[in-house]
Formats: structure tokens, sequence, C-alpha cells
């Protein structure tokens, strides 16, 4: 069986339209409860959701589907993603659901599904639930007195709170310090500003409006102007930008200059190695990490662990060897030791305990390495392979060979549209220039070949 619905974090469409309308998501809960119902107890299934308009319709629904299935149903409204997968956790819930797009506008949204550990389904388990979609589910359905009943959770945001202050040292503050924090008008724009201040520090927020219509809207960490200009304006000393779910962030330093995941995840690395807490010996990082990262890493005796793009792929690969830290250039930043998905507003509080303890500006501090010019091309076809005509082939291995360790070409198909996604990283930038040209040009001639 083909997967339809599933992608790399869970299923994501247009809002009102299939597969993210009110039908598949009454289904959905039909065929998850389906498939965590595996016992007599009572089955209790925890669900958050950001603040899109959609919302308000697929929180419902799933509600509805859950219910019917016989699954008790926690509500606790907009919250993280990843305080949905820690009270997942902690509640000893059998699934947790997530409602958001993540970094997406508002006309869209998705639905991310957590196992009774907090952490994200397997392609196995997604399949599985698919094939039930698929299906009749009749048998699925409770009787009348097995149905499950929905309650909320009042509490739920004062819980987050508290989880994300103990991951910063004891015995530091963070007083005399001005952050500002962007929350993207989304899930962190309650929880995030009160988690900073209450570390004492004077903050700044921006973003904590949502109107159901702005999350995302021209702030948040896909667009970081707006925060790097208050940064400069207010004299202040770190900005934090999370995106919708506030599973992932990018940073401003006190100049305004942007500081991404491949940065965050140096600076933490070699903290954690320093103070003997980095496990595995290593990071794990996606594909589209720099590779000034990995040789920064090298040169400490570290290794860079490379997979498929996702957190979901970042997370299992950290299990599976061992390593304690992973992340995405984007900003997702998985830390085992506090959590099992990407939190933003964590790994924010990691790179302020070490700001606090060098004093030393985030400008310094959070400088380790000094990335290879990389570009991205986005080229769409018609259809087809051209990734897998000849031409195409041999052009990519004659480019890897004049890079000669130089650099590095990432070529991959696009899972959810007809786009081929070109990366070159190269430690020139002639050289970068010359090898994305050559590249395009005979993947377009390919694409367009009969």
């Amino acid at each position: 069986m083909t997967r339809r619905l599933f992608g790399t974090d869970g299923i994501r469409g247009t809002a009102n339209k299939a597969p993210m309308d009110a039908a598949t998501a009454l289904r959905l809960g039909q065929a998850a409860g389906r498939f965590f119902n595996r016992g007599s107890y009572r089955h209790r299934v925890i669900i958050g959701k950001d603040t899109r308009l959609s919302g308000y319709m697929l929180e419902p629904a799933l509600t509805a589907g859950f219910v019917s299935a016989g699954m008790d149903v926690v509500l606790v409204g907009p919250l993280p993603t990843p305080a949905i997968a820690a009270l997942t956790r902690s509640m000893r819930a059998d699934l947790g659901v997530m409602v958001s797009a993540s970094h997406n506008p508002f006309e869209d949204n998705g639905i991310k599904l957590f196992g009774p550990e907090g952490l994200k389904l397997s392609d196995a388990d997604e399949m599985a639930i698919e094939r039930l979609m698929a299906g009749d589910l009749t048998d699925a359905l409770a009787t009348p007195g097995r149905l499950g009943r929905a309650s909320r959770l009042e509490d739920a945001p004062g819980r987050y709170i508290e989880a994300a202050k103990q991951t910063f040292p004891r015995g530091l503050t963070l007083e005399g310090m001005r952050i500002v924090v962007d929350c993207a008008h989304g899930a962190g724009y309650k929880v995030a500003p009160t988690v900073l201040w209450e570390l004492g520090a004077e903050v700044v927020p921006i973003g904590v409006t949502p109107d159901g219509f702005n999350i995302n809207k021209g702030c948040g960490s896909t667009h970081p102007g707006p925060l790097a200009d208050l940064v400069r304006e207010r004299r202040a000393d770190l900005g934090i930008a999370l995106d919708g779910d506030a599973d992932r962030l990018v940073l401003v330093d006190e100049e305004g200059t942007v500081i991404d995941g491949d940065q965050i995840l140096a600076l933490i690395a070699e903290r954690w190695h320093a103070e003997g807490r980095l496990r595995g010996d290593g990071v794990v990082a996606t594909v589209m990490s720099n590779m000034g990262l990995e040789r920064m890493l090298e040169a400490k005796g570290l290794t860079l662990h490379r997979t498929a793009v996702g957190d979901r792929y970042v997370s299992e690969r950290m299990r599976e060897i061992g390593c304690n830290l992973g992340g995405e250039q984007s900003g997702h930043m998985i830390m085992s030791d506090f959590g099992t998905t990407g939190d933003g507003l964590v790994a924010a509080l990691q790179v302020l305990a070490l700001l606090v303890e060098e004093k030393r500006p985030a400008s310094e501090a959070c400088r380790r390495f000094t990335p290879l010019p990389q570009k991205l091309n986005n080229l769409r076809h018609s259809g087809g392979k051209p990734l897998a005509r000849p031409e195409v082939k041999a052009a990519i291995a004659a480019e890897e060979a004049e890079l000669n360790g130089k650099g590095r070409v990432l070529i991959r198909e696009s899972g959810t549209e007809p786009v081929i996604r070109v990366m070159v990283e190269a430690e020139e930038e002639a050289m970068l220039d010359r090898t994305m040209l050559r590249l395009t040009d005979i993947i377009r001639a390919a694409a367009n070949a009969p």
C-alpha cells in the first residue's frame, strides 16, 4: 500500500479540503483509536493545537472520532508540540495528537501523532492506521456503554512552563538580560514569554496576539527580519523566533544577525562535550546541515551522523546509536535528556545558559564555525524520473569528483510536488556557482526530454 496521507511530519494540507477536513479527521480518530485500543482499560488521548482558525473544526472532529472508538479525550488547547509529546508520556496516555501545520500559513493545517512514549509514530504504524482508514471501521466503534468522554486539562500550560524551566541550570538567572521573543502568533504565545520572565529576563514579546489568521504571517522563525530590527532597536541581548507550534527556532544576536540551527547544534554539542554530557560521541543532523558543522565536530573528535530530512528521522537515528543531541538546520533541536521531540524554547534556554555563564555576547558565543557557501534551487518538472536518466547520473558523479571533498552535492525529489531540489556547497563561491549552473542545466534538459 502506498502512503497517501502521512508525510514526513504527519498529515498536512489546506484546511477544509481533504485530507485536512472534518470527515478525514473524524475517520483518523476512529482508525487511530482502533489501532491504539489494546486492552480492557480506559484508553486516553491528549489533543493539543496551535492558533489556526481551522483548529476549531479539526479538534472536535478528532474528539468525536476518538470518543466513538471508546477513548477518553483530554483537551489542552493551544500548546507547543513538545508539550503534547511530554503530556502524552507523563499522563500515561495511549496517544498524543497535535493539530498544527508548524511554520505554514493559516490556510494550512496538519495532524501529528505521538505514541505512548511521546515519540512520533513510525512509518509502519502510520501505514497501519492508513490501512484502517481505507477499510470498514464498523468494528472500531464502541458500544454505547463504552463510549469515551472528553474533558479539559486546565493546568496544562503551567505543567509545560515548569518543565521548561527545569531544563535551565539551577543557580543561574536571566536577570539583567533583555530578550525579544517572537512567538509567531502561534502555540507558544503564552508559555514562552512566561518562562523567560519567570527566569528573570526583561522580556519584549511580539507575535503574541493570535487571531486565527496571522500565525507565521511575516513573523516567527521563517521571517526573522522584524525580530532582528527590534533586537537592534531595543538593544536586546538575544532574539528568539519560534514557529507556529514552537518546536523549532532561530536566534538573532545583539547585532541583528540570524543564527540558524546548525550553529545552535554546534554550540550545544561543544558545551555538552566539554562537560561530559554529550552521549554517543556525536550529533545527528540531516543531509541539509552545512559541511562547516561536520568539519567543526570532526576537529573535536565528534561525528556528524546524517539522516533524511525530517526531525522524526533524526529522533529515530538518535535512539539507534545512543546520541542525546540532534537537529535540523531549520531549527528543530532534539535533546533527549529533556524531551522526545524538537523544542524551540528549551533549545533557546540552553543557549541562554551558556551566554550567562560565559558572559560573552551572542555575536561571539554563537559563531562556532564558518559555514561553507550553500545554495538551493527548486526545479519544477512535468513528471517522470529525470534523476534516473543516465546523463543526469553521470553529471552528478562528475561534479562530485571535481569538488573532491571541497564541497557537496545533494539532489532529491520532493515527496509532495513535482520538484527536484538541488543543493550545492563549496569552499569557494565561484566553484559553487559553476557546479550549480551545470547541474541545473542538465537536470532541466533531462526533465524536458521526451
